[in-house]
């Protein structure tokens, strides 16, 4: 009997192991990055258990037309406080998209932002 709860408390260890790893990889490598135009109209740190920082930016092709709304997640608070003086003015957002997070604890969306370039 204590060779099989041995044997589940390895396989158990084993799979916490394999789960924290892939999540540490997608955490740290990038599918894509890009950058995205617009001013940012909704800005604020939200979530029940993990707290996180979730905008939208309203991206204007041309004046008059409907705006295309761009979800985003901030994991950097220094890079959070530069979005929130910055609210109202036009921005250039710098993203890395990380697909294939285990839980939405990390951000609400796959779109993680780096930095922040203000455009005049």
């Amino acid at each position: 009997m204590a060779r099989f709860f041995r044997s589940l408390l390895i396989l158990i260890l084993i799979g916490a192991v394999l789960i924290a790893g892939y999540t540490y990889l997608m955490l740290n490598w990038s599918y894509a990055e890009g950058d995205r135009a617009g001013y940012v109209q909704k800005f604020s740190k939200r979530g029940w258990f993990c707290k996180t920082w979730e905008g939208e930016l309203a991206m204007v092709s041309m004046p008059g037309t409907m705006s295309e709304k761009f979800f985003f997640s901030v994991r950097d608070d220094a890079v959070a406080n530069k979005i929130n003086a910055n609210m109202g003015r036009k921005v250039s957002l710098q993203y890395e998209q990380h697909v294939g997070l285990p839980t939405n604890c990390f951000a609400e969306t796959e779109y993680f932002i780096v930095n922040l370039v203000v455009l005049d």
